[in-house]
């Protein structure tokens, strides 16, 4: 996946992570600003996650994590 971002786009942001307390709530407030959410709500390796269109946001990919206690 890097490799093919890297060979498209040269070096740069590849995503921004925000922590949040609920995922829920930001991926709702999201929609309703009319962003893209890409998916559902998914585990993922530190808890629950979300990800934005990066059309939606300047051309990068934006993601929401949830941590699990």
């Amino acid at each position: 996946m890097m490799a093919k971002f890297l060979e498209k786009r040269g070096e740069g942001f590849h995503h921004i992570c925000y922590e949040v307390e609920n995922i829920g709530i930001e991926v709702d407030s999201a929609k309703s600003k009319g962003l893209e959410v890409l998916g559902e709500i998914r585990p993922g390796a530190e808890g629950k996650t979300a990800f934005l269109h990066p059309r939606d946001t300047h051309g990068i990919l934006v993601e929401f994590v949830e941590k699990e206690d």
